[in-house]
């Protein structure tokens, strides 16, 4: 069960706090991608991102889904 987080008296929503979680996750992988210019051979790299950072989300969602 997802509960809210209470940041300076301000309820939010669990998903949100994750989709951060998933930025911060998925931020240093995009970086270090385009660093070694992985990004330029792929077909998409926008597409490529948006990808990973679902991914990402949905194992923390369902991380803490399973482990509340």
């Amino acid at each position: 069960m997802f509960t809210e987080v209470d940041i300076l008296g301000v309820l939010i929503s669990p998903f949100v706090v994750m989709m951060f979680a998933a930025w911060l996750v998925v931020t240093p992988i995009t970086m270090a991608t385009a660093r070694v210019r992985l990004l330029g051979r792929m077909w998409h790299p926008g597409l490529f991102n948006l990808c990973l950072y679902v991914i990402t989300l949905s194992l923390i969602v369902i991380h803490f889904g399973e482990h509340p």
